[in-house]
């Protein structure tokens, strides 16, 4: 039997434990879930993390704008970023490769071409494809989602079976539950202009994505006939718990 695919979207404050550093305790606990699964599932990663990864070395001087900076930030933190995925994935016997987009690529019937034959060729050789947003030439998703929408729009063209999008909360709340202080999970999401009505404009104090740009990036999905689950990243085994129906998170069909 075929593989299922599972596109898994890493946010920052999943990779940093909600800290100010990349927890390499976390991508570990990524790498030991895929190496776990690897009969039945073959995983793509779309990772944040660039930019909270460079300000663990440095802090840059700027007199230009704020954006201009972090894309500056972005550009040295994807190498730590990606030597951290390497070298704790490489322990579990995981291959990695690094592949940097642009909304720009999603646009271009020849480069979404070169994207699918390059991913694919990279999984069926047992490579975990790590995919980021190419910061230094494009500021949509710095500004806007964190990596939300790019993960969707490859999830879309990789046709893949599952888009798990690893958060901070336990999938998305009822609004009157937030307002309680007691979250509940809402478990299931057919309609998603329902959904939209129980969701603030927060953002994520690493990220930059909020729980309208998961909604927007389950929008792209569902019209693919993908699921979207979003996820806690912060449990351990979350994507285990998840497949198994262990903890509660938001599954939108």
């Amino acid at each position: 039997m075929a593989k299922k695919r599972i596109l898994l979207k890493i946010g920052s404050n999943t990779l940093t434990k909600e800290t100010n550093h990349i927890s390499r305790g976390k991508v570990e606990d990524i790498g030991v879930q895929i190496a776990a699964l690897s009969d039945d599932y073959e995983f793509i990663i779309v990772s944040s993390g660039a930019i909270a990864a460079a300000k663990q070395f440095v802090k840059l001087e700027s007199k230009g704008k704020e954006i201009v900076v972090k894309q500056a930030l972005a550009s040295i933190g994807q190498p730590h970023l990606m030597r951290i995925f390497h070298e704790n994935f490489s322990d579990l016997g995981l291959l990695t490769s690094q592949c940097l987009l642009s909304y720009s690529d999603f646009e271009k019937e020849q480069s979404k071409v070169n994207i699918v034959n390059t991913i694919n060729v990279l999984v069926e050789n047992n490579y975990i494809p790590i995919i980021n947003e190419n910061d230094t030439v494009a500021t949509d998703e710095i500004q806007f989602g964190d990596n939300d929408k790019l993960a969707a729009l490859a999830a879309v063209l990789l046709k893949v079976d599952i888009l798990i999008i690893a958060t901070n909360t336990n999938g998305i709340y009822t609004k009157a539950s937030i307002n309680n202080e007691v979250p509940e999970t809402i478990l299931i999401v057919e309609d998603l202009t329902s959904l939209a009505n129980e969701v603030g404009d927060s953002k994520s104090s690493h990220g930059t994505g909020g729980m309208q740009s998961k909604i927007e990036a389950a929008a792209i999905a569902k019209a693919a006939h993908i699921e979207t689950w979003v996820v806690n990243g912060l449990n351990d085994n979350f994507i285990l718990q998840a497949l198994e129906n262990k903890i509660p998170f938001t599954k939108i069909v």
